[in-house]
């Protein structure tokens, strides 16, 4: 896992060019084993490494010389399937210095083009500078799981894993406009929006060919609609067969590895799945959870969070036999303003989720002090249908993104600070109309669907093309702030589109969410977690973090000139500093996100432009 970054500037010579190392620089937290550049007079590469396999031999940028010129990569992620292609490559003549996937990869450029990315396996984002033709390539996997950023110039284009690669570039200016401000007062994650004007992220299944004729863009993958081939027993079966050939080839790695684990059954199902296979090679998987001080004893079941995590943390550890160990934050590390900053740095945006930011960012620093590479069950919720607005009558029957239409009415409440005549510019509910119209159009409706099955086509859908890519953003960028590798086995593609398809009626046959996970891993579960309703990613509960937010919000507004007056509305916000009570769960969110934007423009100044 690492990060890439580059620069073709067909009218420049970057051959002498310092700028790419500034570039390189920016990602240091995201490669800290070794850090490497490489200069043509049109191309600058450069890259920041994360040993996961071939610790000695795969640095990067990695070339490969040809008879009519090198050909270079710079390559982020894990191609699971490296293995097979390594031996077809072999048989047809290809020789490795190595045994990363990268070379891999770059090997299979040289014999595929850019076709290769229909062979791949895996999570990634690359570059690959053709000098024989002066092309760039760049493409990104089918999920999105790993970020890539582009950025077109006068006379060529500026890349990154991350926003703040291409920033450090004088030739882009950190300005957000209009879309912008809407994307970060939303949760759409519209596909190529990358908040700052003038980058574009790679859309996932994307390849981006730049040349001397411009920038061209191709779609290699998309979630299609098919008829699904199996009966349910038969469909439970497949799932459980894909789940074991995916964890078997995610748990690869020349570095210590673990699952994160809170008892909710993806994460549960992950992890013993994984000990099964392990302990076949009689090994014992490392499993850690997230907790807060004093939770479990004085826990106040919510309407959102029922149960809290640690006794189903303890009956997965104890079943599976795991080396588990439990993570307990208190309020003084939550609370710290440098863990604030580091998470706004990590995001380059004020679009986080709070605590279960911090929260996230604490719980992989301290993994990492332990194992570089983790295993997690993000997405199962996405791909099995596993939130309360696929059950939900108004999100069913609404016409607006799932997610919005059942939980639309607590976003109101949490931008009430916001200015009126900014909100009012800026027309948020006819921006997420509009996205919504845009989505739906590319759902393929299947002949003799009935209504209920294309509206819940439709809900998955955008779950797994809009609401994962959120999550899977924040995963990223909250591992790699720490250098941790976090892998995501339920978004392996071949799972995505299997489950997809499956008929609704398959995917709650037991009355419940993600029926289809439950039957295909109820053999290795404790019957606590197979039986447990969901509860989403643990938040504190301790009043004292309501409070020491109101302390540093008051402490903001002891600065009235702060260029977030210009988005909050300074009023409304020393009323909710000044009440006698905590704030309620919305007002706690709307602190949370005025703190967040004002270290967002202490650390990048952006210019906005509302107009």
């Amino acid at each position: 896992m690492c990060g890439i970054t580059g620069w073709v500037g067909y009218d420049h010579d970057l051959s002498t060019s310092t700028v790419i190392d500034t570039m390189t620089e920016t990602m240091a937290c995201r490669g800290p084993d070794a850090a490497g550049t490489w200069l043509s007079p049109r191309a600058a590469l450069g890259h920041r490494r994360l040993s996961i396999i071939d610790l000695e031999t795969g640095d990067q940028p990695m070339t490969a010389d040809t008879p009519n010129g090198p050909v270079t990569i710079v390559y982020s992620g894990e191609t699971y399937n490296f293995a097979e292609l390594r031996r077809e490559l072999s048989g047809r003549g290809h020789r490795f210095r190595t045994s990363s996937d990268t070379e891999v990869v770059l090997h299979s450029y040289l014999e595929w083009g850019a076709d290769l990315v229909d062979r791949l396996n895996g999570m990634f984002a690359f570059a690959i500078w053709d000098s024989r033709t002066e092309k760039l390539i760049l493409a990104r996997d089918r999920m999105g799981i790993k970020p890539l950023y582009y950025y077109p110039t006068a006379d060529g284009v500026l890349f990154g894993s991350e926003p703040k690669a291409i920033l450090a570039n004088p030739l882009a200016e950190p300005v957000v406009g209009p879309d912008g401000l809407r994307e970060a007062f939303t949760m759409i994650k519209t596909p190529g929006h990358a908040i700052w004007e003038g980058m574009a992220e790679v859309i996932p299944g994307t390849l981006i060919t730049v040349d001397r004729q411009g920038l061209r863009s191709h779609t290699y993958w998309r979630l299609e609609t098919r008829r699904h081939p199996d009966d349910l027993d038969g469909t439970v079966t497949h799932v459980r067969d894909l789940l074991d050939d995916i964890i078997g080839r995610q748990l690869v790695a020349d570095v210590p590895r673990c699952t994160l684990l809170s008892g909710g059954l993806d994460s549960s199902a992950l992890t013993a799945i994984a000990a099964q296979q392990l302990a076949a090679e009689g090994e014992r998987v490392r499993s850690f959870a997230v907790d807060f001080s004093g939770q479990e004893e004085n826990y106040q079941a919510t309407e959102f969070r029922p149960t809290p995590d640690a006794p189903f943390v303890r009956d997965v550890a104890k079943q599976s036999q795991t080396e588990h160990a439990d993570i307990v934050l208190d309020t003084a590390d939550l609370a710290d303003p440098a863990v604030r900053r580091s998470v706004i740095s990590a995001r380059d945006l004020p679009t986080g989720l709070g605590d279960m930011d911090l929260s996230l960012l604490l719980l992989f620093k301290a993994v990492r002090e332990h194992s570089t590479v983790a295993l997690s069950g993000e997405s199962a919720d996405e791909v099995f249908g596993g939130y309360r607005q696929f059950f939900s009558p108004v999100a069913r029957e609404g016409t607006t993104f799932p997610w919005l239409a059942e939980f639309g009415k607590y976003a109101d409440r949490t931008s009430s600070l916001w200015n009126e005549s900014l909100l009012g510019s800026l027309d948020l509910r006819g921006y997420t109309a509009d996205g919504y119209a845009s989505a739906v159009t590319e759902i393929e409706r299947l002949d003799g669907e009935d209504d209920l099955e294309w509206q819940m086509r439709k809900i998955s859908y955008l779950h797994l093309t809009r609401f994962v890519r959120v999550l899977l953003d924040r995963k990223d960028r909250m591992s790699m702030a720490v250098g941790l590798e976090v892998r995501v086995p339920f978004c392996d593609h071949r799972l995505v589109e299997y489950v997809y398809n499956a008929p609704w009626a398959f995917k709650n046959y037991d009355g419940r969410e993600k029926s289809l996970l439950r039957g295909a891993t109820r053999d290795v579960l404790p019957r606590s977690v197979a039986d447990r309703v969901k509860s989403p990613y643990p938040s504190t509960q301790d009043e004292s973090y309501a409070t020491a937010l109101r302390e540093q919000a008051g402490d903001l507004l002891g600065t009235p000139n702060h260029p977030v007056f210009d988005l909050v509305d300074s009023d409304r916000l020393s009323t909710l500093v000044g009440r006698a009570d905590n704030p309620s769960m919305f007002g706690r969110m709307g602190l949370e996100r005025t703190l967040d934007l004002a270290v967002w423009f202490d650390l990048y100044r952006p210019a906005i432009k509302i107009n």
